[in-house]
This record gives C-alpha cells, structure tokens and sequence, in this order.
C-alpha cells in the first residue's frame, strides 16, 4: 500500500468513538434492512458525538452511497424522471445555504439540530401524517429546496420528499424509484459540492467507506429476518431505535 494511504487508515483507526461509531453504522444499516428507512436518524445522532459535523456527514454519505449503487438501472426504468428534474434543481439552487450553515454551526448545535429533527420526524411517522393536498410542478422545486437545505446542513435530506411521496398518486414502484434516486443523487451533488469548497478530507472519506462494510452487513441481516407479515413489529422496534438514539444525541445528556 501507498505510505499516505497507509498513514490515513492509521488516522482513521484513532478516531475518537470509532468502536461506537462502526456499531451504529452496523445498526442503521440492520434498522434500513427490515424497515426501509432510517439511516440518517439513526447514525448522525450518535456519530455527531464524536465526529465533526462536516465528518459526520461526509462518513454518512460515503457509506450510503454504494450499497444502493446495483439497484439503479431497474429502479431508473421506473423513475418518473420530470419530478426528479424539478427535485434536484431545488437542491442544487438551495443546498449550498445548507452547507454554510454547516460550517459555521458550533458542533454542540449540530447535534442538537440532528437530534430534534429526528425527533420531529419520528413523531410525524409515528402519527401517520400524510400531506392531502395537490403538489403542483412547480412546488417540487421547493421541496427539493428543503430537502437540499435539510441535507446542507443537517444530512437527513429525505423526509420532504418522502413525505411528499406518502401522498403522491404514483404507483409504488415510481415512488420506491423516485425516492432511491433522489437519495444518490443527493449523495452525488453533496460530494461534488464539499468537493468543490475542499472539505472531502481524506481521514472521513476512508472512514466512510470503511463502514459501508459493517452497513451492508447490517442491510443484509436485516433483509434476511423480515417478515411481511410482522412488519408493524419491525416498524416500532425501529421507532425505538431512532429514538434511543436521538435521545442518547442530545447534548445536556453526555
């Protein structure tokens, strides 16, 4: 091996928390598995612990970026790719705000930020709350505005559009493609936007790709022990989970 990609690995295995932060990845991995969501409000509240916000984000993106990679040409054929358009302008225009919020946020903030939302949302899920309304062309821009913010500057860029899928009237199959696209490709513009302002540093890059081996795992346990028939069990034990670990994320209690 190259001698500076042997001094980053060296880096990475003392990142502070590392055993922690290698079973959380492990566990939402697990939690996506048999629930389908989750990953972000499950990892962030627990790595931003330990890791820098920026870092935090970046491990978060690098490991959930692969495992989804061999599903992409089935799930495109079904995509309905103007929404998809519309989705990502709104992120492109809006999430660099996002981003600047990120870096000037005090780390203690940032994890009260992550904390709360997954919070928030996991009392919109609980709940059942479903948008009833019409969502015309143009509002797509300003979901995915939301979602590009949301992603900048706290990494959870999914549930505006989730919850706009929830209530859309396409069939599930657009709506699984369109979800699992939109969260690519948010992994991609992310990339290329922390590219771009220098702050894809290696040590998070090498550690986020490092634990897309334990989420996988994870994805794959969790796969292998659903059944359709308990889903509502698999649901409230991942309730619990995000909860527990947004509530373990939470500042005034470490």
């Amino acid at each position: 091996m190259p001698e500076a990609f042997l001094d980053i690995w060296a880096q990475v295995q003392t990142v502070e928390g590392l055993p922690y932060i290698i079973a959380i990845a492990f566990v939402a991995g697990l939690v996506r598995g048999f629930s389908g969501f989750g990953t972000a409000m499950i990892y962030l509240p627990v790595a931003g612990q330990f890791l820098p916000p920026v870092w935090a984000i970046i491990t978060l993106v690098m490991m959930d970026l692969l495992g989804p990679l061999p599903n992409v040409p089935r799930v495109w054929r079904d995509a309905h790719k103007r929404d998809l358009a519309r989705l990502f302008a709104g992120v492109v225009v809006i999430m660099p705000l996002g981003i600047a919020v990120l870096l000037v946020v005090d780390p203690a903030v940032f994890r009260y930020i992550v904390s709360v939302f997954a919070l928030i949302l996991l009392v919109i899920l609980i709940s059942g709350f479903r948008y009833r309304g019409t969502v015309r062309a143009p509002a797509l821009y300003g979901i995915g505005g939301v979602s590009g913010f949301l992603g900048g500057v706290a990494g959870m860029p999914g549930p505006p559009v989730i919850l706009f899928y929830m209530a859309s009237p396409h069939g599930p199959a657009v709506i699984r493609a369109n979800t699992m696209l939109f969260l690519i490709g948010y992994d991609i513009i992310l990339s290329v936007m922390f590219g771009f302002q220098g702050l894809l540093a290696a040590v998070p890059v090498v550690l986020g790709l490092s634990l897309t081996v334990p989420n996988l795992l994870g994805n794959y346990l969790g796969g292998k022990i659903f059944r359709p028939e308990h889903e509502k069990t698999y649901r409230m034990v991942a309730y619990a989970i995000i909860a527990a670990s947004a509530i373990s994320g939470l500042p005034f209690l470490s």
